[in-house]
């Protein structure tokens, strides 16, 4: 039984309403003027400041860190997961249970014990490429598998792969061919869906930068928020506001398709 127009709206109102209101609190607090009570823009202008660039020097940092974080994080996504999964989708289908497993695990263990197992492999991972940044993304890459591995899937159960591989290897592509010019083309939704939703959890992510002694976007922010919370907020509002634009985006290329379909 399906629920009707008005009970869905009733849902959609009550779930907005619950998202809506600690973000139009925190909007608000950016504006306030301290403690007597009034409104300023000033925590907003004082971001373009000339002293703003020198004083938030680490918050910027960050936000340069996790956004390299995102990119490399996406590119191990795209690079080891997304041809694995095409290969046991078109080769060895029997393993599509195990593979699923082990990329749902990531989503069972909390952070902090997936810090407890990393901990000694990053003494190797820092002897081996140093301490730079970057290597933080072989962790953020375990954590978004549960993510990117249901997007993909999603797209890959929804299109014949195996037909429109035979029909490329029987017009004597090459896999290079088949897997670029065919099988890419009809996964884009689920890559673009697997990319984004990768990005906005790595700019979210806190518990296995800060235990890991990193420093991202969430850790630069507990420290900023620490002397400055006005602009610790507008970063938050900043980052959520990301994130707002990937899904809608990833909302935006499902309907466009689905309507060239249509056509």
């Amino acid at each position: 039984m399906q629920p009707s127009n008005l009970t869905r709206w009733i849902i959609l109102g009550v779930v907005g309403i619950v998202f809506a209101f600690p973000i139009l609190a925190m909007v608000e607090f950016t504006f306030r003027d301290g403690l007597s009570g009034g409104h300023t823009l000033d925590h907003w202008t004082g971001l373009f400041s000339e002293d703003a660039a020198r004083t938030y020097r680490g918050l910027f940092t960050a936000v340069g860190n996790s956004l390299l974080l995102a990119v490399v994080t996406v590119g191990i996504v795209l690079v080891i997961l997304l041809p694995t999964m095409i290969l046991v989708h078109l080769q060895f289908p029997r393993l599509k249970r195990v593979l699923e497993f082990i990329c749902i695990i990531p989503i069972t263990v909390p952070a902090i014990v997936l810090v407890v197992g990393l901990a000694p492999v990053y003494a190797v991972v820092v002897q081996v490429f140093g301490g730079s940044i970057w290597t933080l993304a072989f962790a953020y890459g375990i954590t978004v598998l549960p993510y990117a591995y249901r997007a993909i899937q999603s797209n890959l159960d929804a299109v014949d792969m195996i037909t429109l591989s035979e029909a490329g290897r029987t017009l004597s592509a090459n896999w290079g061919r088949v897997l670029w010019h065919v099988l890419l083309p009809n996964l884009k939704r689920g890559v673009l869906a697997a990319s984004f939703i990768s990005v906005a959890v790595v700019l979210g992510e806190f518990t296995i930068a800060s235990l890991l002694n990193r420093v991202n976007l969430q850790t630069a922010l507990l420290q900023v928020g620490q002397s400055d919370p006005y602009v610790a907020i507008i970063f938050a509002l900043l980052a959520l506001l990301l994130a707002f634009v990937l899904l809608l985006s990833i909302a935006r290329i499902g309907r466009s398709r689905r309507t060239g379909s249509d056509s």
